[in-house]
């Protein structure tokens, strides 16, 4: 990716061009951020889209505070996360089953990840906030530890120490689930 503050400048700009090079850049970040966090792939996709709109149509007010570009759309797009599981909070769901993506794969290799991905998601429940903030945005959002500080405002030990921490309580939550099994 060229320069960021150059793209973002130009972006500020209504360079159209420039915008789309960034949301090349950090679409598939932000979704696997968001995905993790509602574990829905539908209306992540859709929350991702809101985040890019959102950041489009204020993209003209932003200022570099000492914080990289991808900061700013972390925070948009936990602000959604936020309203959204609020909203749904609020009304009586019953969760539906995903259906098996689409494509050639081996539909029990998709079933047996997709069972992974529901015991990793149940074992986060273990996890505090902030444990759960940092697994998103470490893994989900693939961001380094310097990145996740500075969108969390806390100095880098206190994020590996939370990385840490998050880890080895899935890791327990994990056995535990195995020895139930």
């Amino acid at each position: 990716m060229q320069n960021e503050e150059s793209l973002v400048q130009r972006a500020r700009q209504h360079d159209q061009e420039a915008f789309a090079q960034l949301y090349e850049e950090y679409f598939d970040k932000i979704y696997r951020y968001v995905a993790l966090k509602i574990g829905d792939r539908t209306e992540a996709e859709d929350m991702t889209q809101q985040v890019f709109v959102k950041a489009l149509r204020s993209i003209s007010s932003f200022r570099w505070k000492g914080r990289p570009f991808s900061a700013w759309l972390f925070r948009i797009a936990h602000n959604l996360i936020v309203d959204h599981l609020r909203k749904r909070s609020r009304r009586a769901t019953v969760p539906l089953a995903e259906s098996m993506p689409a494509g050639d794969g081996d539909p029990q290799q998709a079933v047996e990840r997709r069972l992974d991905i529901d015991r990793l998601a149940l074992a986060t429940r273990h996890l505090t906030e902030a444990q759960r903030e940092v697994i998103s945005l470490r893994f989900a959002g693939e961001l380094p530890i310097a990145q996740v500080a500075r969108v969390m405002g806390k100095n880098e030990g206190a994020i590996k120490a939370l990385q840490h921490s998050a880890i080895a309580a899935l890791r327990r939550a994990l056995r535990t689930q195995g020895n139930e099994e």
